[in-house]
């Protein structure tokens, strides 16, 4: 199948903003080398700065279907590979005993033949598509157990399944791997060592400003600019238990938006902090004289009053 990934880095940093999605040179960089190195990407940061999107904007764009498998502690072979259909398979068995025709090689080989297994993500992943190899993405691995991560290795590095009762399944065509974590806890080496690896931090406020002006172009710039120093400021207190991400930064926008405020006020924000802000300990430090002061500081920043 000719390949018909971005050609070069300037051409994955277009692909990303014909969805909206701005990104900086050093993650399209990696995206790029990623495809065309066919090597699963993992992407580690904080909640709510893009990562998972980035695998769904690349779904979109090239036009592959968007496998996802989004993980959890307790994760395990049947949810996330296969699992054999035991209902449709004792059927089955009581079928041939009636009639009579139970043929026990021939039994064993039926019932755990392809019609009786169900597929789950990752089997599905490493099978063919009319338009290309999906795009796999394995969701807040950091999430799961050290046995899943180990199961892992055998899919990563040859992109291929054993099934005990029906053999080796394998790609002609390896799925695009986009691997996330919040980093909640270490990822083994080993793993690692498979994918190329970038760390996704929160963007600028330049950066930021763009991602607003793009996901939500009416609103007013000058709410734009102090949503974007407001945000930026926050972060900079080591004090809080939870930073917003890109993700917040939208939702406050939006509710701002909704409102049909044009400029923030610390009443506003008092207001709107639980948009913000995830941990009621945030809010009671945030809201009141602390919010006021940066708000005030932002203001002078912009040269308002």
């Amino acid at each position: 199948m000719p390949d018909t990934h971005p050609q070069s880095i300037d051409a994955v940093q277009e692909m990303l903003q014909g969805a909206d999605y701005v990104a900086d040179r050093s993650l399209a960089t990696v995206l790029f080398l990623a495809l065309k190195m066919r090597r699963p990407l993992f992407l580690e940061g904080e909640a709510g700065v893009g990562k998972t999107e980035i695998a769904k904007v690349l779904a979109e764009q090239l036009g592959r279907p968007l496998i996802r498998l989004q993980c959890y502690e307790g994760l395990d072979i049947s949810s996330a590979v296969y699992e054999w259909d035991y209902a449709r398979q004792m059927i089955e068995i009581r079928l041939a005993e009636a009639t009579e025709t139970a043929d026990k090689d021939r039994l064993s080989s039926d019932i755990f033949s392809e019609k009786f297994l169900i597929k789950r993500p990752l089997l599905k992943a490493l099978e063919s598509n009319v338009g290309g190899a999906p795009v796999l993405l394995i969701d807040d691995l950091d999430r799961t157990d050290e046995p899943f991560e180990a199961f892992l290795l055998e899919v990563l590095s040859d992109f291929q399944v054993t099934i005990p009762e029906f053999g080796t399944i394998r790609a002609k065509e390896p799925p695009i791997v986009i691997i996330t974590s919040n980093r909640t806890r270490e990822i083994h080496d080993a793993l690692k060592r498979r994918c190329l690896y970038h760390w996704v931090d929160y963007p600028d406020a330049e950066r930021e400003k763009e991602i607003i002006a793009r996901k939500l172009p009416d609103i007013d710039k000058r709410l734009s600019e102090q949503i974007v120093l407001f945000i930026q400021a926050l972060r900079q207190d080591p004090n809080l238990f939870k930073l917003p991400g890109v993700a917040e930064t939208l939702d406050w926008s939006s509710a701002l938006k909704e409102l049909d405020i044009i400029s923030l006020d610390p009443d506003v924000i008092n207001d709107t902090l639980g948009v913000l802000l995830k941990y009621q300990d945030d809010i009671v430090k945030i809201q009141g004289s602390e919010a006021a002061e940066i708000i005030r500081k932002i203001n002078t920043e912009l040269g308002t009053k």
